[in-house]
C-alpha cells in the first residue's frame, strides 16, 4: 500500500492506525495477504515529517522523503518504485486525511485477489455513503470522467478518486510522468493502453470499478485540490488519452 503524504501533520497518525486496525483482506486460498505500508512524505514542512518517522518505526511501515514538495504524481512515483523493489504482487493507493476507509480495501483488491482483474478504480458515485460537499466540484468530475472515457473508451464514473489498486505486472510497465494531480488520468490512460503478454498473446489489463465510501473535506478542513488541477486534468486527458 502506498500512501502520499503533505503536511497532513494531524490525521496521517490515525490515517494509518486506521488502516493497520483493519485485517488485511483474504486470498482466493484462504490465506490473508501480507500488507506492507510505504509512506512518501512530499516534502511536508509542518511536522508531519517527525510523525512520518515515528511510523516508520511501526511493523508493516516503510517512510520515504522527498526533500521539497513536489505533487502526488511524484509522489506515487517514489512509492510504487519502493513497493515493487520490495517484491509486492499487488499496489493499492491510499490517503493520509481520512477521506477513504481502509474497510473498503478488502472489496477494492477482491477482484485482483480473486484474478478476474488487473486494476481496480473506486468509485465515490455508485452506491455507498459519501459526504455531500460542493455541487460544481461533482460536475466538473463526471465531466472530466465523461471525457477520460471517450479518450480511452473505459467506462469509469470516478477517474478522480484514490482507491485505485495494480498489479505488479501493470506497474511494471507504466512509467508515472505527471507531478501533480494529473497522475489520475495519466494512470488510467496509460493502463487503456497497455497490453499484457498472456500464453494465448497479448491483451489489455482487465478493469474492474468498485464503489468506495468518502468522507470528503471542505478547504477549510485541508482540502488542497483546486480548479487549476481540473484544468490540467483535461491536458492531461489530451497528453495521454488522445494522442498517447
Amino acid at each position: 500500500m502506498v500512501i502520499p503524504v503533505f503536511n497532513e501533520r494531524a490525521l496521517v497518525r490515525a490515517a494509518v492506525e486506521r488502516v493497520l486496525a483493519t485485517p488485511p483482506p483474504v486470498m482466493a486460498n484462504g490465506t490473508r495477504c501480507e500488507r506492507r505500508i510505504v509512506l512518501v512524505d512530499d516534502g511536508s514542512t509542518d511536522g508531519t515529517r517527525e510523525v512520518v518517522r515515528e511510523l516508520a518505526g511501526m511493523a508493516g511501515v516503510v517512510a520515504v522523503f522527498h526533500e521539497g514538495n513536489r505533487g502526488k504524481g511524484a509522489a506515487l512515483r517514489t512509492g510504487f518504485a519502493t513497493a515493487l523493489a520490495g517484491g509486492v504482487d499487488v499496489v493499492l493507493v491510499h490517503d493520509a486525511d481520512l477521506e477513504y476507509d481502509p474497510a473498503d480495501h478488502a472489496a477494492v483488491l477482491a477482484p485482483i485477489l480473486d484474478g478476474r482483474a488487473d486494476t481496480v478504480i473506486g468509485s465515490r458515485f455508485i452506491g455507498l455513503t459519501h459526504r455531500v460537499l460542493y455541487f460544481w466540484h461533482a460536475v466538473a468530475n463526471r465531466g472530466i470522467s465523461l471525457l477520460c472515457g471517450m479518450a480511452t473508451n473505459l467506462n469509469l464514473t470516478d477517474v478522480e478518486c484514490c482507491s485505485k489498486a495494480f498489479t505488479r505486472r501493470v506497474l511494471e510497465r507504466v512509467t508515472i510522468e505527471e507531478e501533480r494531480f494529473g497522475v489520475e488520468i495519466e494512470l488510467i490512460a496509460k493502463v487503456a493502453r497497455l497490453r499484457l503478454e498472456d500464453p494465448t498473446g497479448t491483451r489489455q489489463p482487465r478493469v474492474y470499478e468498485v464503489a468506495v465510501t468518502y468522507a470528503g473535506r471542505t478547504y477549510a478542513e485541508g482540502k488542497k485540490i483546486g480548479w487549476r488541477d481540473g484544468v490540467a486534468a483535461l491536458g492531461c486527458i489530451w497528453k495521454y488519452g488522445v494522442i498517447g
